[in-house]
């Protein structure tokens, strides 16, 4: 799980800089608004949506939109952008790269369109459904800041609270968790005066494959792509970043 902790702390950082860009508000707002049409605006009856306002909590959303994204999932609004439904891409980028892409959209056949022209403008091409979900094993993520916390102490309250690993980051902890153990992980994590600062399903690659410096460039500029389009909401890759490789993009960032 090396090359997913590089890539998660590359992740991280970005998230970062992404709270303070409007798209990590419409990332959550639409998160939010999907839960609450899949299973009820009640977030102590909706595990889902719980976890989807903690997570706009924690990036400073607005009390006033989370409420509304709940009203507009429920029924109970209609702001006339219409009803966003979830999907995922599959493909392959440069240097035969896998990529899964997750977005919530209102326009599929707008949607589709720009994951294609993304996909084959950086030299990568759109696959059909399936052609890499399995390369993919999906996984709970969730993120603790490091400030304060005693690595050992804190490895020890993670697997008594269910972990299946942990990957230590300089300034953040990952606790790695089943699929179906997410929400009860960080729940036991908060009785324990844990502060979360995220929880999600993520993807990891059970398989990684290694890039050179040109190849993991190319990638990364179609990785910033995706990313800045509204639609898209997460993206794993089976890109190998090794010690090497980083430091050298390092110097040229």
């Amino acid at each position: 799980m090396a090359g997913h902790s590089k890539w998660a702390n590359i992740k991280h950082k970005k998230a970062k800089e992404d709270a303070k860009r409007a798209k990590a508000f419409t990332k959550h707002i639409r998160e939010i608004t999907v839960a609450a049409r899949e299973s009820g605006g009640d977030p102590s009856a909706n595990p889902r949506l719980s976890l989807a306002i903690e997570n706009a909590k924690a990036v400073n959303l607005p009390k006033d939109n989370i409420e509304r994204a709940i009203k507009k999932g429920t029924g109970e609004l209609d702001d006339g952008s219409g009803n966003y439904e979830e999907v995922t891409y599959e493909g392959y980028g440069p240097g035969g790269i896998a990529y899964f892409v997750e977005a919530t959209s209102n326009n599929l056949n707008r949607t589709v369109g720009e994951i294609r022209h993304i996909f084959t403008k950086h030299g990568g091409n759109l696959g059909t459904d399936g052609s890499v979900a399995y390369l993919f094993e999906q996984k709970g993520s969730i993120k603790i800041s490091a400030d304060g916390l005693d690595e050992d102490e804190f490895m020890l309250t993670a697997i008594d609270a269910g972990a299946e690993d942990v990957n230590i980051e300089e300034e953040f902890f990952e606790v790695i968790t089943s699929r179906e153990q997410l929400f009860e992980v960080r729940e036991n994590l908060e009785n324990n005066d844990i502060k979360v600062e995220s929880a999600e399903l993520i993807r990891i690659p059970m398989t990684e494959v290694s890039a050179e410096p040109d190849t993991a460039r190319k990638n990364l500029r179609m990785m910033d792509k995706f990313d800045d389009n509204d639609d898209v909401s997460n993206i794993f890759t089976n890109m190998k970043l090794d010690d090497e490789t980083l430091a050298l993009l390092d110097e040229e960032s």
